[in-house]
């Protein structure tokens, strides 16, 4: 009995140790939300089925983030969206003044028209509405023939333009999307195209202009844009549906509420209200669900510790910097020593990863001898997928218990001594 005093400590000890060892409950099983970025509340959110259509795509016009996709990289023929392309380059390598002499190949086009005259001179910016607004396709015949003198050469113009955004699946052979084996796009792209065409402000505006007056040679009347969601979809801004018995329906999309502005695409539609049916959940499930969010400003200053290097470094961004993430995620944002930016969330939409620097950074100066926090990453650690976690109210029984057990150990200490005594003293 001796050695009692030395036992009890032991005991303690051990069932305190006990108590500190990582449990591995259920909901440890991952990182608490403040260490993933996670929002604590998180619903199974219900995805778009786009029961209509061969393929769709969503992305996050500032971020280029995708939030659902569909067949996205399936070449399939574009009908009347070709139109956002060959309007852009329009707008980019033409006078909005520029007097358009109409052709007869122009006049004679096949498919929607606005009824332009052989020889008759128009305005590049009233040809422009003409055929984003009312789909006419005499007047992208006389566009591209004012720019490059053929719709041939156009189209060459048209390609170098897409391969220019890093675009592959597409190739156009004329400016309007009139049926061709060799006319073709897939979603991925065209949303890309369309976000590259919308941070135009002349072509936002017309692609938003839901009807305006038209007086030509050959017909008086008004431009009616075939975009049906501009009057039904709260926030659409554009831009531009098509069709053709080889296409099917097609439809391409855009959206703003508050910050937040989506592109949709969706190509071979099976029927004219279904791809809208699916142009409305793509949207409302974007909207319902996501975030977009500003990192760094245009111009703003911020100190990095560069992921490669591991050395402080100052950078700026040449124009802003934006990411989608899921609601109630705060994304964390590095650079490495190239100015390539990286979005580390696990809950962050089309990584810098894989999708390349989501802006230009332009780095300054090194600053080695600066000691500043670096840049944590939010994902969670790989391995078992178990988190553990110390738990306090373990802590508390093994103390409870260990105090209980004191108590006993010394109860039966005082029942001996007092036994032995009585032994001694018979």
């Amino acid at each position: 009995m001796r050695r009692l005093p030395g036992l009890i400590t032991m005991m303690f000890i051990f069932l305190v140790i006990l108590a500190a060892e990582p449990v591995f409950a259920e909901e440890s099983l991952q990182p608490p939300a403040e260490q993933t970025g996670q929002p604590a509340d998180q619903t199974v959110e219900q995805l778009p089925e786009t029961q209509h259509s061969e393929a769709a795509i969503l992305i996050d016009a500032k971020s280029g983030a995708v939030l659902f996709a569909k067949n996205e990289t399936e070449r399939l023929y574009p009908a009347s969206i070709t139109k956002i392309v060959t309007g852009i380059i329009a707008l980019e390598q033409s006078n909005p003044s520029d007097i358009v002499t109409v052709s007869k190949t122009a006049r004679n086009e096949d498919g929607t028209r606005i009824y332009l005259a052989e020889g008759e001179q128009k305005p590049m910016l009233d040809l422009i509405e003409g055929m984003l607004i009312n789909s006419g396709n005499d007047a992208a015949t006389a566009i591209a023939e004012h720019i490059d003198g053929t719709k041939e050469q156009f189209a060459e113009r048209m390609n170098e333009f897409v391969r220019k955004l890093g675009l592959w699946d597409t190739n156009f052979v004329n400016p309007s999307g009139l049926p061709d084996e060799n006319q073709y796009t897939t979603a991925r792209d065209m949303a890309r195209i369309a976000q590259y065409a919308m941070q135009n402000e002349q072509f936002r505006q017309v692609v938003a202009t839901k009807s305006r007056p038209w007086v030509g040679e050959e017909w008086v009347s008004k431009l009616e844009n075939h975009n049906k969601m501009l009057g039904s979809y709260e926030g659409a801004i554009g831009v531009k549906n098509g069709f053709t018995q080889a296409a099917g329906y097609t439809l391409v999309s855009a959206a703003q509420r508050g910050d937040m502005e989506l592109i949709g695409v969706i190509l071979k539609g099976a029927t004219d209200s279904g791809v809208y049916k699916d142009m409305t959940q793509l949207l409302d499930y974007g909207f319902a669900h996501f975030t977009s969010k500003q990192v760094m400003a245009a111009d703003e200053k911020r100190t990095f510790v560069t992921r490669d290097t591991g050395k402080p470094a100052e950078f700026i961004a040449d124009k802003p910097l934006f990411v989608t993430i899921k609601d109630g995620v705060v994304p964390t944002v590095a650079v490495d020593s190239n100015g390539k930016v990286y979005v580390q969330s696990s809950e962050v939409y089309n990584p810098a990863e894989t999708a390349g620097a989501l802006v230009p950074i332009i780095p300054l100066a090194e600053q080695a001898e600066v000691q500043i926090a670096s840049v944590t990453n939010s994902n969670p650690v790989k391995g078992s997928g178990q988190s553990a976690k110390f738990s306090g109210w373990n802590l508390g029984v093994a103390i409870t218990w260990s105090v209980m057990l004191l108590f006993m150990l010394l109860a039966g200490r005082i029942m001996y001594v007092r036994q032995r005594r009585r032994r001694l003293y018979k």
